[in-house]
């Protein structure tokens, strides 16, 4: 990859994550690039539709490109077609929010969701972003189903996250982390209690083809005073179902076929 399309990568990503926008000094000091390179960079992405600013002089800020240009893809992959009614249905029947993550090397990403909560407090975290593999319920369903030593080689490549961003009970230690994967083998899927978010839990089942490769996982995730450990034992069964009737749908899919060949 060239530095270039690198540094342009690495802005969008800064903007994604600051919807108010960014000021040039602000972008250059976070991504460690000169004022010049940067202005630039911003300069051309603006160009081509991908960013703009403000106002005269002002902040930069995503434009809705690429947001049509996900879309888009996921439309066209089928996605949203083929999993939604199933992720609706289980949904509603545990009342909490419902994520498919389709697995892409050693990276899950969330491309669809559906929420059950109709009251209350609701959890909704960001649509596209990777998944923190080392303290999400996601990322522990998906290194359940390879060896320890497999597992330990991804974290140590993608490091573990830290309780102060994440959870209190986020794992940070090899052993803490074979602990979470063990129970999640023994019982068929992961389950987490603040370890992803402080006052939150999940719980996660893999997708599989029908070779049985991993293409993906289902998750269920919400307040911890409703979406207790009992609550989640409960839900098992229908999280299991749920990711297995996904997985045999996933051939009617580009984008499971691409997740699976990746």
């Amino acid at each position: 990859m060239s530095a270039a399309l690198e540094r342009s990568l690495r802005i969008l990503e800064l903007l994604a994550v600051h919807p108010e926008g960014c000021a040039l000094s602000f972008v250059s000091s976070q991504l460690r690039m000169p004022l010049s390179a940067t202005h630039r960079l911003l300069t051309a992405l603006c160009e081509g539709g991908y960013i703009k600013q403000s106002r005269e002089q002002g902040d930069y800020v995503l434009t809705m490109k690429l947001v049509s240009l996900g879309l888009g893809f996921l439309s066209n992959a089928g996605v949203v077609d083929i999993a939604q009614p199933m992720l609706d249905r289980l949904a509603e029947e545990s009342g909490e929010l419902v994520r498919l993550g389709v697995l892409d090397g050693e990276n899950l990403t969330f491309v669809g969701k559906a929420q059950g909560a109709t009251r209350g407090l609701r959890y909704d975290p960001d649509m596209g972003l990777s998944v923190k593999l080392s303290c999400s319920a996601a990322g522990h369903a998906w290194l359940s189903t390879l060896s320890d030593q497999e597992a330990l080689g991804v974290i140590g490549r993608h490091g573990y996250g830290k309780p102060a961003e994440f959870g209190p009970n986020a794992p940070t230690t090899a052993k803490a982390l074979l602990t979470y994967l063990r129970a999640a083998r023994k019982r068929g899927f992961s389950l987490i209690i603040e370890a992803f978010a402080p006052g939150m839990s999940a719980m996660s089942a893999v997708v599989r083809k029908r070779d049985g490769e991993v293409i993906g996982v289902v998750t269920i995730a919400g307040p911890l005073m409703r979406l207790t450990e009992e609550r989640m034992l409960s839900l098992g069964p229908a999280l299991l179902r749920t990711a297995a009737e996904v997985g045999a749908a996933s051939g009617l899919s580009p984008l499971f076929k691409r997740a699976a060949a990746a």
